[in-house]
């Protein structure tokens, strides 16, 4: 490799990671989905919200935020991410100082669900993209992972905080302080969001993908929803995303009510070290061993996880803090994993080039999944006082989506000269 060479390598790696960091720390800010646990235990009783109305702004925000990722993906790919990005801050930053300034139900699905929500998508939708085109396809699991990590990471500091906050000064003033912190991080780091030039080729690269590949690379939006792939991805993603974001939505509750602890806020924040450090495992895991092999562990594990939470009860084993802190941490690292191997394996199968858009039509599994999961959760606490209907139907779909790994192949082809040829068929290129 020549001096010049070297240098634009180099460059490249620098370049990447300053992208990488930017991405992870737009996402920190965006994780404010993942205290609403928080927020809504801290909504006054004195406002007479019932757990539906407190179930409703989470449930909408996560819709909201799904249906966004489709044409924000779209804007993304075509005018770039740090535009995108920067409208994410602004509206995030506007719905939450709008809601600081009500106290109805409604007036938090229109900040916190509607417009945070569709800021939370804008600027998630921006922040991996840009970040996976700087590296090889060896470290995609790896970069998404990290990216990501922030917005599982977040209510690290973001539950006690809120906490600190609401206890302090009001949950009014919390949401305020949010509102214009948040902003100003997201709309400042936003402009660090820059791709790699085109025709750029990360170091690393195997040779063949310096030459052109032997294989379709690319899909576009339409060409992805023919495949039959896309629809079983996105029934496991449902699967695992809904039943983690049910937990994560109502943990405060489930603790209180379970387990007779106060502490819920704790527990929040230590599933989201779960939670990110779930992400970065399994992205790193699966370019090992491979995307569907650690779906399917995940899958199982939850399943198990979210058994033995609806066992806990107050006085018995599994309602012991240290206890119920580990079932947490594990239940937020098995979340945690579909947000990193998701969009790795969309990458992996559908290609770079629309990758936005395609990644933002998979997610909307995510979105609709949490919608259902975290409303039946409220919906039956309210009839029965209980989640245990909706632990038992979250671990069915979990079993369900384990099982449907086994079925998930690559849709990609291989297009040799030899195989392309008139009456040849293409061998199916192997999963990555």
């Amino acid at each position: 490799m020549t001096s010049h060479a070297t240098a634009i390598a180099a460059s490249g790696r620098n370049r990447g990671w300053i992208v990488t960091f930017a991405g992870t720390g737009i996402n920190l800010a965006l994780g404010v989905l993942y205290t609403w646990s928080v927020i809504s235990k801290g909504v006054p009783a004195a406002w007479n919200w019932s757990e539906t109305d407190k179930s409703l702004p989470y449930a909408i925000a996560c819709l909201v935020f799904c249906l966004i990722m489709i044409p924000a993906g779209r804007m993304q790919d075509k005018i770039g991410p740090r535009v995108v990005a920067t409208i994410g801050g602004i509206l995030v930053g506007i719905g939450l100082i709008l809601a600081s300034r009500t106290t109805s139900p409604m007036g938090y699905i229109l900040g916190f669900g509607v417009l945070a929500g569709a800021g939370i998508g804008f600027g998630y939708a921006s922040a991996t993209p840009p970040a996976v085109k700087w590296f090889p396809a060896a470290k995609t699991g790896l970069i998404a992972g990290l990216v990501v990590s922030g917005f599982g990471l977040a209510s690290v500091y973001a539950a006690p905080l809120a906490k600190w906050l609401t206890t302090s000064y009001g949950l009014p003033t919390m949401v305020l302080a949010f509102g214009i912190g948040f902003l100003v991080v997201v709309v400042g780091l936003a402009q660090f969001l820059t791709p790699p030039p085109e025709g750029y080729v990360p170091p690393g690269s195997p040779p063949g993908e310096t030459a052109g590949s032997s294989r379709k690379e690319d899909f576009t939006p339409g060409e992805m929803l023919r495949t039959w792939q896309f629809y079983v991805l996105w029934f496991m993603y449902a699967c695992g995303a809904g039943a983690g974001l049910m937990i994560i939505s109502k943990l405060a509750k489930i603790a209180l009510d379970q387990a007779g602890l106060s502490l819920g806020f704790v527990l929040v924040a230590v599933l989201a070290v779960g939670n990110g450090a779930g992400r970065i495992a399994a992205g790193t895991l699966s370019d090992r061993i491979g995307r569907t092999t650690t779906l399917f562990i995940c899958f199982a594990a939850q399943a198990v996880l979210i058994i033995l939470l609806s066992l806990t009860s107050e006085g018995g084993f599994l309602a012991r803090p240290a206890v119920l802190a580990l079932l947490s941490a594990l239940i937020g690292a098995n979340y945690g994993a579909n947000l990193a191997l998701f969009p790795s394996i969309t990458k992996d199968y559908y290609g770079l080039k629309n990758f936005g858009v395609n990644y933002g039509l998979v997610f909307t599994a995510w979105g609709l999944g949490g919608f259902m999961l975290a409303l039946l959760a409220g919906r039956v606490y309210d009839q029965t006082q209980a989640f245990t209907f909706a632990y038992y139907c979250s671990a069915g779909l979990l079993v369900a989506a384990a099982l449907v790994t086994f079925l998930v192949r690559s849709p990609q082809l291989a297009v040799s000269p030899a195989s392309s040829a008139p009456g040849r068929p293409m061998a199916p290129h192997p999963a990555g």
